[in-house]
């Protein structure tokens, strides 16, 4: 995770209503030169709706349980995301923006109980030979103690920063046949948003989804990653770190592979075309230092 540093932190009263932030969100910057804030959001004092959080286990295929998973805490993180990049200060917009990664750590089991601290801020913002790459990094504590980190890496395509690209290199991948098919209904992106309430209409609407290149809706990239992480429930202990490169988005409706490999370093595991032969993502799963 990328080392701390000093920045002015806004604080909150309560997480930004999704509606509004991404209202501004789907507002195009007129900015060619890639800006982010240099500010941190924090919201204090968050207490978990488990309801949503039983329904968010339905959906990604978690276990109801009272250690919750990483990838929920990223739901919980979104809505910062949402209202950093929606900032005045921001010329980066969300919407459009490519997630290419996201990396997160548990440093130690969190329950259902209790109440986060949660902070995001943007950093790390580069050239990339499409445009500009930039982390959106998140926090989560309990008593002043940290307890999940995460970083989710969004490339904004046709946006400048000064500098020259580094080479991005691949995810190695080697085309096997997966061990099990998903098959994703139709109306999978409609539940995933109802309970990230992720609103970004080419999840779930298929005019939204062509006006940005795809033939049909697709499903959230966050989703495919907490189902492939659910997958491997029970084998990585409490304290765990995930890495997941997304590669080819989802179409809905549509059948996936998934295979998962188990070796001294931890876990790797792909979710792939239904023959195997080609990544949607990449995940590695490593015990947490």
């Amino acid at each position: 995770m990328p080392a701390a540093v000093e920045r002015p932190v806004e604080r909150l009263d309560g997480l930004p209503a999704m509606g509004a932030s991404f209202a501004r969100a789907l507002v195009p910057s007129r900015k060619g030169e890639a800006r982010v804030p240099s500010h941190a959001v924090r919201v204090e004092g968050v207490r978990q709706d488990l309801d949503r959080l039983a329904e968010y286990s339905r959906v990604c295929g978690y276990t109801l349980r009272n250690a919750v998973p990483a990838t929920w805490i990223h739901v919980l993180t979104f809505p910062l995301h949402v209202s950093l990049l929606g900032d005045r200060r921001s010329s980066v917009r969300l919407v459009g923006a490519v997630h290419a990664s996201n990396s997160m750590t548990m440093h130690r089991a969190v329950a259902t109980a209790e109440a986060l601290d949660l902070e995001v801020h943007a950093e790390g913002l580069r050239p990339h030979a499409r445009g500009a790459m930039l982390d959106l990094v998140g926090t989560a504590s309990v008593d002043g103690e940290t307890v999940w980190e995460g970083v989710s890496t969004y490339l904004v395509a046709g946006m400048r920063v000064p500098g020259e690209p580094a080479p991005v290199e691949r995810e190695p991948f080697d085309p096997q046949p997966p061990l099990a098919l998903w098959r994703l209904a139709p109306d999978l992106g409609r539940r995933y948003r109802r309970v990230s309430q992720d609103p970004n209409p080419i999840h779930t609407n298929r005019v939204a989804a062509k006006a940005f290149g795809f033939a049909r809706p697709i499903i959230h990239g966050m989703w495919t990653h907490a189902h492939a992480l659910a997958a491997l429930e029970g084998r990585h202990g409490e304290s765990y770190s995930a890495h997941v490169a997304f590669v080819k988005p989802v179409l809905l409706p549509s059948t996936v592979g998934f295979r998962a490999t188990a070796h001294a370093e931890g876990l790797d595991a792909a979710v792939t075309t239904r023959d195997g032969s080609k990544p949607h993502l990449l995940m590695s799963v490593r015990r947490a230092s």
